[in-house]
């Protein structure tokens, strides 16, 4: 008994097109792919247990996108969004959460941990995990940060940041400070090199082998670095550094220098020093403000990526090392870009006093 013919679905030039893209496009999911495949077919008058061979699926499937296409045509198509599991949490224990975090602190420590807040609200600490991610709370965090009370404070960062945003014609703009203090040091033992499913390994004890000091001098306008190795670090040594700057830098330019308030860098040796050279401007930043100086960014960089974890036997074999460093950088140097003016840091620093002086206002 042959049984009565298959109906042909009926479906428009557009949807026929629309369809037929899905099947020729590679990134069309596959469960799409197939149920435009399945509605083509219809429209081409197949019967269910021919198509369902063909695509290997079963009859009933195929019937059952068939009357998905015919209620809800190409939108019908798609998965429904599935309800998912219900909420056990609600809208008041999140906020109590987020209350307790921002205006309170355990009994047992300076500040919330996962376990401590889990216990004391009664939810699991996982639970508490999600809420302190999704509003961005993290009580384990502490930065640190010091305003600046220079009386001219002001005047000095639009001065600074005036050469950094539009330096002067016919001259460089030189970031110049010390990195004092940098240990020559030797694990006790060689180290174990970096595997597959472990990471490089060191012994937590080290031999000390002396120190010495980086002075450094950051042309903004093309990254290079002026840099001299000293073991003392007093006014001699930052004149000496003074002199090697001469040296290097075109006679025919002007020297701008951007230092900090260090009690090396106003001696009366060096203010006559540059009294005789009158090519060079000294620009102070303000007090306890070092992030003005765009050459901290090079010592950041220089301990991160060469300092923090090597290994010197002698304070001239580190000395070597980063004299290394310094000629590898300037050979494909990369200027630090300022980016902020001076009015946006004075209004970044209005809203950091608010926070201050009215936290209440900010939690």
């Amino acid at each position: 008994m042959a049984g009565r013919p298959p109906i042909k679905l009926a479906i428009t030039d557009e949807e026929y097109a629309e369809l037929s893209r899905w099947v020729r496009r590679r990134k069309t999911p596959a469960a799409d792919k197939l149920r435009a495949q399945i509605i083509l077919a219809c429209s081409a008058g197949e019967s269910g247990r021919v198509i369902g061979q063909r695509l290997g699926v079963t009859a009933q499937t195929v019937s059952k996108w068939r009357r998905r296409f015919q209620h809800y045509r190409i939108a019908g198509l798609s998965d429904a969004p599935r309800a998912g599991r219900p909420r056990t949490i609600d809208d008041e224990k999140v906020a109590a959460v987020i209350d307790q975090t921002l205006h309170s602190t355990p009994a047992n420590a300076t500040h919330w941990s996962t376990t401590l807040m889990a216990e004391h609200v009664g939810l699991s600490a996982m639970a508490i995990s999600r809420i302190w991610r999704a509003f961005g709370l993290k009580p384990h965090r502490l930065e640190t940060f010091k305003l600046s009370t220079d009386p001219h404070f002001v005047d000095k960062v639009h001065d600074v940041v005036g050469l950094y945003m539009n330096p002067p014609d016919k001259a460089v703009v030189l970031c110049v400070d010390e990195k004092s203090q940098i240990q020559a040091l030797n694990r006790s033992q060689p180290s174990l090199p970096l595997g597959f499913g472990h990471p490089e390994t060191r012994t937590h004890d080290y031999k000390r082998h002396g120190t010495t000091t980086l002075f450094a001098a950051l042309d903004v306008a093309t990254g290079e670095v002026i840099g001299r190795m000293h073991r003392r670090h007093r006014a001699a040594e930052f004149l000496s550094f003074l002199r090697a700057i001469d040296a290097d830098v075109p006679k025919a330019l002007q020297v701008h220098l951007i230092i900090d308030n260090y009690g090396t860098h106003k001696t009366e040796k060096v203010r006559a020093w540059l009294a005789a050279h009158p090519r060079f401007h000294v620009h102070f930043t303000p007090t306890s403000a070092s992030w003005l100086n765009r050459v901290e960014r090079f010592f950041a960089q220089i301990s991160q990526r060469w300092i923090k974890r090597g290994s010197h036997t002698s304070i001239k074999e580190l000395e070597n090392a980063i004299r290394h460093y310094i000629d590898t950088h300037n050979d494909d140097p990369k200027p630090f870009v300022w980016r902020k003016s001076a009015d946006e840091i004075m209004a970044s620093l209005a809203r950091l006093s608010d926070k201050i002086n009215h936290p209440a206002n900010f939690c």
